[in-house]
């Protein structure tokens, strides 16, 4: 299922955060993303109804596998996107920025074949 760039933001960074910080709550989402409390509650809904997270009794943020699964698959673009990037000479700052735009729209195709250059080229992760 295509996903908006938005609720993929949402799931790649409570993924992030939770290889951080273990436990993960809207807060904490906000924060990393600078976004407000309200809209992170109202995408944290959303992703819930839509069956991507479940919320504890504790309000930790989990991931369902279905939310996983999209979180990792962004994360990994994120990764060898902002790695190849790099590796032809973009300043850190900008393949971070790129990187994050390129994933939500690049074709699976293109990916790999990306990601397979990468690999030819020693790009480790960020």
């Amino acid at each position: 299922m295509k996903m908006q760039e938005s609720p993929e933001d949402y799931l790649e960074a409570i993924f992030v955060l939770s290889k951080e910080l273990g436990n993960v709550r809207s807060i904490d989402v906000a924060n990393h993303l600078g976004y407000s409390k309200p809209s992170i509650s109202v995408a944290m809904k959303r992703l819930r109804e839509n069956g991507y997270l479940h919320i504890d009794d504790s309000s930790h943020l989990l991931l369902t596998d279905a939310g996983l699964s999209i979180a990792q698959n962004i994360y990994e673009k994120h990764q060898v996107l902002t790695c190849f990037l790099l590796s032809i000479g973009v300043s850190k700052e900008t393949a971070k920025k790129d990187a994050c735009r390129i994933e939500h729209v690049i074709s699976d195709e293109s990916f790999e074949k990306l990601k397979k250059l990468s690999q030819i080229k020693n790009c480790d992760s960020p």
